[in-house]
């Protein structure tokens, strides 16, 4: 502080004190504009639900709105597609997600022209298809979903956005995929999955279950192949977190029987039990398998964890390529790749040969079906 002539020069202080006032302001204002620049919402993305009005549909949309697929922080628009005998219930649908007043939901377009369903959609959830009842195999509907998935090939060619990222939830689920990467030429191949993550949740279940431990804390189970009766639920690399770290479920389960027997065919029939519990096709936990496969595909799956998912197979572990078929795979910044590396034991050979061969088959009648 300045003296002048032995007392305080005031102007000085003044002027020092201002300047500090200006820097403060200042720095405030810069504090508040870099929140505002955080706060800044995102695009919303547009998201398509087919067979909307459905029970897998009613069940994943408010997920969706809620921000569970895509994160708390992500705004969408809903694309709502059915036939036209559930117009009714499609309008219901949309009527109650807007009086639920999700924030993250920025419209919903309720239709049953598809190619307004599919017109500038960034993510397409592809449920609506010839429903399986009970006793019907798997064979039975594929005729009438291939030319379903056929159609709808065609308007996501045409009117969804050229990054569309696809997941195919209706059964045949991997044969479906299949028909629409071949009648979706535009999409890039490793845009189009189906879901297995509903058998994968399944298998971390039924072993946190058998183990008394929190679902949270078994990882890296793996199935491989079809979404049907074929595929093999793998437990080789599965580990539980323990206080003294991750263990493998091979060391923790004494009874390797039943690893390799009753654990298996449980998570293969376990549609049929619910099929013939409810009179219909598993509802709630296929909602919320969608979700995961959507949120770990674009969020990333977490580090050290690996998912399973349907994807075009480019020849890993022996599966002919091009195939939709389920492997494990780690995702980041909305891609996935395929884990390698992975020792496939002779009991695991035979389990997704097999799998395979069915996918083969599947694929030969849906061709035949389209002429193809």
């Amino acid at each position: 502080m300045e003296l002048v002539g032995g007392e305080i020069d005031y102007s000085f202080v003044i002027q020092k004190t201002l300047v500090l006032l200006f820097c403060v302001t200042l720095s405030w204002k810069m504090i508040i504009y870099m929140c505002n620049l955080l706060n800044i919402e995102k695009d919303p993305i547009r998201v398509l639900v087919t067979g909307a009005a459905g029970n897998i549909g009613y069940a994943i949309a408010p997920m969706i709105a809620r921000g569970i697929m895509l994160g708390p922080d992500q705004p969408m628009i809903l694309h709502l597609l059915d036939i036209e005998r559930a117009s009714q219930s499609l309008e219901a649908v949309k009527m109650e997600l807007q009086d639920s007043a999700f924030p993250l939901l920025k419209g919903v377009v309720a239709t049953t022209n598809v190619v307004e369903a599919c017109r500038d959609v960034n993510i397409a959830i592809l449920i609506g298809g010839f429903a399986r009842k009970e006793g019907m195999e798997r064979k039975d509907v594929m005729s009438k979903n291939a030319v379903i998935y056929k159609a709808q090939a065609s308007a996501l060619e045409h009117y969804a956005t050229e990054d569309c990222k696809v997941l195919v939830v209706a059964n045949p689920a991997n044969t479906n995929a299949l028909i629409l990467k071949e009648f979706a030429p535009s999409i890039p191949e490793e845009n189009i999955t189906c879901l297995t993550r509903l058998d994968h949740n399944r298998a971390q279940a039924l072993l946190a279950d058998k183990l008394s431990v929190p679902v949270t804390s078994v990882k890296n189970v793996i199935v491989w192949g079809n979404h049907s009766s074929t595929q093999y639920p793998d437990t080789n690399y599965a580990t539980v977190s323990t206080k003294t770290g991750d263990r493998p479920v091979k060391e923790l389960v004494s009874d390797q029987n039943w690893l390799k027997n009753e654990f298996i065919t449980e998570v293969q029939q376990r549609g049929a039990a619910i099929l013939t519990a409810r009179k219909l096709s598993s509802a709630l936990s296929a909602a919320s398998a969608a979700c995961d496969h959507i949120h770990d595909w674009f969020l990333g799956t977490p580090k050290g964890h690996w998912v399973s998912m349907g994807v075009c197979s480019d020849g890993s572990y022996g599966i002919p390529p091009g195939l939709v078929y389920s492997f494990p795979v780690i995702c980041e910044k909305g891609s996935w790749k395929i884990v390698q590396g992975l020792s496939i034991d002779e009991f695991s050979r035979k389990k997704m040969d097999d799998s395979a061969k069915e996918l083969a088959e599947e694929k030969t009648l849906a061709y035949s079906c389209l002429n193809v």
